[in-house]
Protein backbone atom coordinates (compact mmCIF):
# COMPACT_ATOMS: atom_id res chain seq x y z
CA UNK A 1 0.00 0.00 0.00
CA UNK A 2 1.41 3.41 -0.91
CA UNK A 3 2.09 6.11 1.67
CA UNK A 4 -0.72 8.36 0.43
CA UNK A 5 -3.31 5.62 0.93
CA UNK A 6 -1.95 4.79 4.38
CA UNK A 7 -2.14 8.48 5.31
CA UNK A 8 -5.77 8.61 4.16
CA UNK A 9 -6.61 5.64 6.38
CA UNK A 10 -4.69 7.24 9.26
CA UNK A 11 -6.81 10.39 8.97
CA UNK A 12 -10.01 8.30 8.94
CA UNK A 13 -8.85 6.40 12.00
CA UNK A 14 -7.96 9.61 13.85
CA UNK A 15 -11.45 11.00 13.12
CA UNK A 16 -13.03 7.75 14.29
CA UNK A 17 -10.91 7.84 17.46
CA UNK A 18 -12.07 11.38 18.25
CA UNK A 19 -15.71 10.43 17.61
CA UNK A 20 -15.48 7.35 19.86
CA UNK A 21 -13.89 9.38 22.65
CA UNK A 22 -16.66 11.97 22.31
CA UNK A 23 -19.33 9.27 22.50
CA UNK A 24 -17.60 7.69 25.50
CA UNK A 25 -17.64 11.08 27.21
CA UNK A 26 -21.44 11.13 26.93
CA UNK A 27 -21.93 7.87 28.84
CA UNK A 28 -18.79 7.60 30.92
CA UNK A 29 -15.68 9.20 32.31
CA UNK A 30 -12.03 8.30 32.10
CA UNK A 31 -10.90 5.72 34.64
CA UNK A 32 -8.20 7.37 36.75
CA UNK A 33 -6.85 3.99 37.86
CA UNK A 34 -6.60 2.52 34.34
CA UNK A 35 -4.99 4.71 31.68
CA UNK A 36 -7.10 4.51 28.55
CA UNK A 37 -10.00 2.93 30.45
CA UNK A 38 -13.48 4.32 30.96
CA UNK A 39 -16.14 3.98 33.67
CA UNK A 40 -19.86 4.23 32.93
CA UNK A 41 -21.81 7.05 34.53
CA UNK A 42 -25.52 7.54 35.06
CA UNK A 43 -25.61 11.19 34.07
CA UNK A 44 -25.29 14.42 35.96
CA UNK A 45 -28.80 14.70 37.38
CA UNK A 46 -28.96 14.56 41.16
CA UNK A 47 -31.23 11.89 42.54
CA UNK A 48 -33.28 12.08 45.70
CA UNK A 49 -32.20 8.92 47.56
CA UNK A 50 -35.63 8.77 49.18
CA UNK A 51 -37.29 8.35 45.77
CA UNK A 52 -36.99 4.65 44.94
CA UNK A 53 -38.16 5.20 41.35
CA UNK A 54 -35.46 7.78 40.66
CA UNK A 55 -32.80 5.56 42.20
CA UNK A 56 -33.97 2.57 40.14
CA UNK A 57 -33.96 4.65 36.95
CA UNK A 58 -30.42 5.83 37.63
CA UNK A 59 -29.26 2.28 38.32
CA UNK A 60 -30.84 1.12 35.06
CA UNK A 61 -29.19 3.98 33.17
CA UNK A 62 -25.82 3.10 34.71
CA UNK A 63 -26.24 -0.52 33.67
CA UNK A 64 -27.18 0.48 30.11
CA UNK A 65 -24.25 2.89 29.92
CA UNK A 66 -21.88 0.20 31.16
CA UNK A 67 -22.75 -1.94 28.14
CA UNK A 68 -22.32 1.02 25.80
CA UNK A 69 -18.96 1.91 27.37
CA UNK A 70 -17.73 -1.66 26.97
CA UNK A 71 -18.65 -1.71 23.28
CA UNK A 72 -17.16 1.72 22.57
CA UNK A 73 -13.98 0.86 24.50
CA UNK A 74 -13.53 -2.21 22.32
CA UNK A 75 -13.97 -0.17 19.16
CA UNK A 76 -11.56 2.48 20.45
CA UNK A 77 -8.94 -0.18 21.22
CA UNK A 78 -9.22 -1.54 17.67
CA UNK A 79 -8.73 1.97 16.24
CA UNK A 80 -5.74 2.64 18.50
CA UNK A 81 -4.22 -0.72 17.54
CA UNK A 82 -4.65 0.15 13.84
CA UNK A 83 -2.88 3.48 14.41
CA UNK A 84 -0.02 1.58 16.10
CA UNK A 85 0.19 -0.73 13.08
CA UNK A 86 0.48 2.33 10.85
CA UNK A 87 3.35 3.66 12.97
CA UNK A 88 5.09 0.26 12.84
CA UNK A 89 4.66 0.05 9.07
CA UNK A 90 2.53 -3.11 9.15
CA UNK A 91 -0.91 -1.56 8.57
CA UNK A 92 -2.99 -3.41 5.99
CA UNK A 93 -1.16 -6.71 6.43
CA UNK A 94 -3.28 -9.70 7.45
CA UNK A 95 -2.28 -11.03 10.86
CA UNK A 96 -3.13 -14.58 9.76
CA UNK A 97 -1.70 -14.90 6.25
CA UNK A 98 0.83 -12.05 6.19
CA UNK A 99 -0.64 -10.92 2.86
CA UNK A 100 -2.20 -7.52 2.12
CA UNK A 101 -5.76 -6.98 3.36
CA UNK A 102 -8.19 -6.14 0.57
CA UNK A 103 -8.57 -2.38 0.15
CA UNK A 104 -12.36 -2.83 0.08
CA UNK A 105 -12.20 -4.43 3.54
CA UNK A 106 -10.11 -1.57 4.90
CA UNK A 107 -12.49 0.97 3.38
CA UNK A 108 -15.38 -0.75 5.17
CA UNK A 109 -13.41 -1.25 8.40
CA UNK A 110 -10.14 0.70 8.59
CA UNK A 111 -9.14 -1.12 11.78
CA UNK A 112 -9.45 -4.61 10.21
CA UNK A 113 -6.68 -7.02 11.23
CA UNK A 114 -7.35 -9.82 8.77
CA UNK A 115 -8.20 -10.44 5.16
CA UNK A 116 -11.71 -11.39 4.08
CA UNK A 117 -10.20 -14.58 2.68
CA UNK A 118 -9.35 -15.65 6.22
CA UNK A 119 -13.02 -15.55 7.20
CA UNK A 120 -12.78 -12.84 9.84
Amino acid sequence: MDKKTVEQFKQRLLKEKALLEKELGKVGRRDTTNPGGWDATSGDIDVDPADDTEVANKMEELEDNDGIVSKLEGQLKEVKDALIRIEKGVYGICEVSGKPIEIERLEANPSARTSIKNGR
